[in-house]
């Protein structure tokens, strides 16, 4: 058990200027926290979550702060929400309203009750395309309405950060948001129309613009609905003149609170001047959104220049096409992306260059906005300082660029060779006409501190964002840190500039506010908070009088993460699993709710547990030891890990790699230490031996496991659901085929390698245990397919298995000796060089991943990790190879393992030269996910994984269409639920049908 850990390091002092209003405060809660639960519970509909889980997975965001909250609500309805924070109000303790949780400045954490409305407040309530509105709960996600308003009207919402999949509306109010598409219309406040609000004292009442003489009535009503508008008119009057001359004129001023929106001329709108205030002075319970016209057909036209700087200098130019989008990257973010091998197809499609403005532009028709593109291409080549330029008319192709922008964060976050990368300064914003200049200071300033940082963002609206290799881990290193952005915030604002251009305020850059607007408009904000927030319960210490910069790190000089001996060697991680754990940067890629594989369980329940960046952060405080105290006995960790399919999901899709399938892993490996493990790891877990005896009677067990009664205390011993039916094993194992249609073939081992025919080259295929005893046709079709192609087919001499199903239940010690056992026995065939063909997907994964992570000091097993192929690579390196011709429609889904590690382009394109006219691979996950889908308890989840995309899909193919699949798991879930036989790919290209 890892020893408790305070990760608060003292505060050094901070430089001048650093600290304004109380601070150091201690907005600390001192109350009863089970009191207050029982009251919550009582009061509310949704779910109330006090527990230590809840607590350690909402103490962090994206930021680099630490608050483990006083506990967690999901309200279901508006109602709910004023009744929790009624019961709030009588305890006296701070709310925090979260949407996706992927802050940056640290303004979704705090010791408050958090109440999380993505999981049940996420509808999109009414859309009125005549009037360009929207209405939403605050947990909508952002791309669930501008996929509705797209489609069915032609109509968007213009600001939309790069987390636009998951993000939810009501966070890109509290933060203010913008996104790639802003400069068409602006910040979320310019797009606000109304907000519904709740203050902490109970009124409830509708935000938005009020005339002048509107406002003088509402100043006269008796309560607080009167008090609220007189005392605001009031401030907007004795500040008037100070507003107007300390707000800079920039598109992307978010710093500060939205007091220009006071103001007579920007007609007093309550709801864009609330919109932005991080949820320090109401909780939004609705929200009424302008949309604009988006048009139907866009181009994307990517410009190359000598430097980013140079590519700056060009905005202004670029802003006369009036594109719908302009970005800018630098190449230090293009070679983080090399080094991380991310996106190696696409930064090939780049221009020559060493900065690059991605320039979209729309059109009426797709001809109308390529040749927009086009034209301004051609006027750009030739030009001084630019290296190049090309147009991507294709949407596929654009989305594909996109991709490279958008993963900045991820991409420059953990980069090899290079230390670890953190907000702090990331979203500073400046005239456009100025950029160039700014990021030249910019970078000079980095480089005087030693810090190192790539430089990118919506350069189109002067915005930077950049990650730093901040020191925040010793006190030396907080003091440069704190110098740094002092000297930072002093550059930006004699530009001109805001200190946050999209990410607020929060608890990075608070206490900075005074360098930007001086004494007397702070005085404003603190004002503003007093009118609607008195007793500073609204998510307390941030914004105004807030926490100092360096206080709630979650890190600091003082920090000492646990390190635990582990089963695996965390290579890319330094050889810690404390580092493998800190890997999560909170950006919450995982929560998206399409596209990819990561995280079908969460897609599921929608829950924070069962998402990586959840499980991750509960790997971490397990490894702190504050709130998560049992260490590798963690009953948190456990449950959170339950739902994990263990598909590697994560480990393709998540920015930073983040592989939750080992640590899951890993930690049951420990978990049950000493320990019995469910019936279900010695039924599935061991299967192997299992279908060794079974082979003997195949018949007879098959007829058992299909017998009433029989079969049901079979499930039941074995741990598996009663509405699953067992797997059948094959009357004639694929080795028992290979030998008697085979006898000369070659087996491979110690003492039987032999030599290859002269002229055929030799492959060995490697027989799993699914393709041996369970689905054989797959593999005898590989073989076969293998011949074709000109191939000697060998098989190991005796019978061997990777230990796949044994990772699922934590039994390390015996898949690493299986391994060494695989490693020892075709020694011979690895030192000659000859690959390994693997038909089952898991199977080849357990070679490329696992393998070289669990033997890292035999250089045998990275060789044969890097000999294990699938089939489709194999015949991809074939000199001559075309597959038979094929004709009709195929769906291809790939197994998560494949896409993961090694990718599914090789079968894709195999598929497609034979052709098949394939439909676009299904990306998620089939829910079986091994034995997962199997096992008591994981059922519902199961199937809502495979309904989630996969299922569907299969159901909508017509009788004549092919469905392929290579994984075991998948072809079982999808005969189980849709009546179709998957083929194996082999199968199709030895004619199967």
């Amino acid at each position: 058990m890892p020893p408790p850990l305070q990760t608060a390091a003292p505060r050094p002092a901070a430089p001048a200027g650093l600290a304004w209003g109380s601070s150091p405060a201690d907005h600390r809660w001192r109350g009863n926290a089970r009191t207050l639960e029982r009251d919550l519970a009582a009061a509310v509909e949704g779910e109330v979550r006090f527990d230590a889980a809840h607590r350690a997975m909402y103490a962090v965001d994206a930021s680099n702060y630490r608050q483990p909250p006083i506990g967690v609500v999901f309200p279901r309805a508006a109602e709910d929400v004023e009744r929790a924070v009624a019961v709030c109000r009588h305890h006296g303790a701070p709310v925090l309203g979260r949407g996706g949780g992927t802050s940056l400045a640290g303004q979704c954490v705090n010791h408050a009750v958090v109440f999380d409305y993505s999981r049940h407040m996420h509808r999109v309530l009414e859309v009125d395309p005549a009037r360009r509105l929207a209405r939403v709960e605050p947990g909508c996600v952002l791309d669930a309405l501008r996929q509705r308003v797209e489609r069915d009207h032609g109509l968007t919402f213009s600001a939309d950060p790069a987390t636009h999949t998951h993000c939810t509306l009501g966070g890109m109010i509290g933060n203010n948001s913008c996104g790639a598409h802003s400069v068409m219309a602006g910040r979320t406040s310019d797009n606000v129309h109304a907000l519904e609000v709740l203050t902490y004292d109970g009124l409830r009442f509708s935000a938005g613009a009020v005339a002048e003489d509107e406002l003088a009535r509402l100043a006269g009503v008796p309560g607080r609905l009167g008090e609220i508008h007189r005392r605001l008119r009031d401030l907007r009057d004795r500040h008037g003149d100070e507003i107007r001359r300390r707000y800079p004129d920039i598109p992307r001023r978010v710093s500060g609170y939205n007091l220009d929106d006071l103001l007579p001329e920007r007609g007093f709108h309550l709801g864009r001047a609330l919109t932005g205030s991080e949820g320090t002075l109401v909780t939004v319970l609705e929200a009424t959104l302008r949309l604009v016209p988006w048009p139907p057909h866009q181009a994307l036209l990517v410009v190359g220049y000598e430097d980013a700087y140079a590519a700056a200098d060009h905005v202004p130019d670029l802003l006369e096409l009036s594109p719908l989008a302009l970005e800018g990257m630098d190449e230090r973010l293009i070679d983080d992306q090399r080094k991380k091998r991310m996106h190696p197809e696409e930064l090939a499609l780049l221009p020559d260059g060493g900065g690059w403005l991605l320039v979209e532009l729309g059109g009426a028709t797709r001809d109308e906005a390529v040749g927009r593109a086009e034209a301004a291409a051609e006027r750009l080549r030739g030009r001084r300082h630019v290296a190049g330029a090309r147009v991507f008319a294709e949407p596929a192709e654009q989305l594909r660029i996109w991709e490279v922008r958008e993963s900045g964060l991820g991409a420059t976050a953990r980069v090899p060779g290079q230390g670890d990368t953190w907000e702090g300064w990331e979203d500073s914003a400046v005239p456009p006409e100025r950029l160039g200049d700014y990021l030249r200071d910019l970078r000079r300033l980095l480089e005087r501190f030693g810090y190192r940082g790539a430089l990118y963002g919506h350069f189109g609206q002067g915005c930077v964002h950049t990650r730093n290799d901040f020191d925040l881990f010793s006190r030396e290193g907080v003091e440069k840190y704190l110098a740094y952005v002092d000297q930072a915030a002093d550059l930006v604002v004699s530009y001109g500039g805001s200190l946050s251009g999209e990410h607020g305020d929060g608890q990075s850059r608070g206490a900075l506010l005074p360098k930007m607007f001086g004494d007397e408009l702070c005085g404003a904000f603190r004002e503003m908070k007093a009118i609607f927030d008195p007793g500073n319960r609204m998510n307390p210490g941030k914004i105004v009088d807030p926490y100092p910069i360096d206080s709630n790190l979650r890190f600091g000089e003082s920090y000492r993460a646990w390190e635990p001996a582990t089963a695996f060697r965390y290579v890319d991680d330094d050889g810690r699993f404390s580092r493998a754990a800190l890997r999560c940067v909170g950006v919450g890629k995982c929560r998206r709710e399409t596209g990819g594989t990561m995280c079908p369980s969460y897609r599921a329940t929608r829950e924070e547990m069962h998402s990586t960046r959840g499980r991750a952060h509960l790997l971490h405080e397990m490894l702190v030891g504050e709130i998560v105290a049992d260490g590798w006995r963690s009953r948190e960790v456990k449950e959170a890990l339950d739902l994990c399919l263990a598909c590697k999901g994560c480990k393709a899709d998540c920015p930073v790699d983040v592989d939750v399938a080992t640590y899951k892993a890993e930690f049951l490996s420990h978990y049950y230490r000493r320990r019995l493990r469910p019936p279900a790891a010695y039924s599935m877990g061991l299967v192997h031996e299992w279908a060794r005896i079974a082979a003997r009677a195949p018949r007879l067990v098959n007829l058992l496991g299909r017998t009433p009664g029989l079969s049901h205390l079979a499930k039941a011993l074995a741990g598996i659901d009663r509405r699953r039916e067992l797997p059948r094993f094959a009357t004639r194992t694929f080795r028992r085929w290979f030998e008697r249609e085979r006898p000369a073939a070659p087996r491979l081992g110690r003492g039987a390698a032999e030599t290859a025919r002269a002229d055929r080259p030799r492959v060995l295929f490697f027989p799993d245990t699914f393709s041996d005893f369970l689905h054989p046709d797959g593999a005898i079709a590989t073989v076969r397919v293998l011949e074709a192609a000109g191939y000697e087919v060998a098989i190991p001499a005796k019978r061997l298995c990777c230990g796949r199903p044994l990772y699922d239940y934590g039994f390390l010690g015996r898949a690493r000796h299986r391994l060494a056992e695989i490693v020892d026995e075709l020694a011979p065939a690895i030192d000659a060089g000859v690959p390994m063909v693997v038909a089952e997907p898991s199977c080849a994964a357990t070679f490329r991943d696992e393998l070289p992570m669990m033997l890292p000091d035999d250089p045998r097993a990275a060789r044969l990790a890097q000999q294990t192929r699938t089939l489709a690579e194999q015949l991809a390196d074939t000199d001559g190879y075309q597959p038979p011709r094929r004709s009709g429609r195929a769906l291809y889904h790939g197994h998560c393992h494949h896409k993961a590690v090694m990718r599914t382009g090789a079968d894709e394109e195999l598929l497609r030269a034979a052709g098949l006219h394939l439909d676009a691979p299904v990306t998620g996950c089939c829910g079986l996910a091994g034995s997962f889908g199997f096992e008591r308890g994981h059922y519902e989840v199961s199937i809502a994984c495979g309904e989630q995309m996969l299922l569907p899909a299969v159901r909508g193919t017509a009788p004549d269409d092919l469905v392929i699949a290579d994984g075991f798991s998948c072809r079982t879930q999808i005969e189980a639920t849709t009546g179709r036989r998957p083929l194996h790919l082999a199968e199709v290209l030895a004619g199967r049908s």
